[in-house]
């Protein structure tokens, strides 16, 4: 390993440590503007997965959560009996079904984001414009680091 290549390597390190604990407080933060609190985060995260990739398999589901299947099927019961996701027939499996999101639950992603987006808009609104312009310049690069 080359002396500028430590270098860059410390440099990452320290930056990932600057980095995390505000990211993490400001994550939490936003995270806490609910609409609806008896749908929780592991709940708002299914429905935001099944409304980006459209229906989905419990078990394709569970994979993009990062959860094992017998959990997700316990998230998948509790907002299925909300009327928050429908249960279809698997077109080629009969013994699966295909899990979509319906209009409620739309909606309340819609609601979810409206109050996170206003909360969000209301402390950006607290920065000076140069602070903000730089925000804006930081977000493809955090887009790029929360790839997968």
């Amino acid at each position: 390993m080359t002396s500028a290549t430590r270098a860059a390597a410390t440099a990452a390190a320290e930056l990932a440590s600057m980095l995390r604990p505000p990211l993490l407080r400001l994550t939490r933060l936003v995270r806490l503007q609910r609409v609806d609190m008896n749908v929780g985060l592991t709940q708002l995260s299914a429905l935001f997965t099944l409304n980006k990739y459209g229906p989905l398999s419990a078990g394709e589901l569970a994979a993009y959560e990062r959860v094992q299947p017998p959990s997700m099927t316990k998230v998948l019961a509790s907002l299925e009996e909300r009327g928050l996701l429908r249960r279809d027939a698997h077109p080629s499996d009969k013994r699966q079904a295909v899990i979509a999101i319906t209009e409620e639950g739309r909606s309340l992603l819609a609601s979810e984001s409206r109050s996170r987006d206003a909360w969000l808009a209301q402390r950006l609104g607290t920065l000076t414009g140069e602070e903000r312009a730089l925000l804006e310049r930081v977000v493809p690069i955090l887009d790029k680091l929360a790839e997968q």
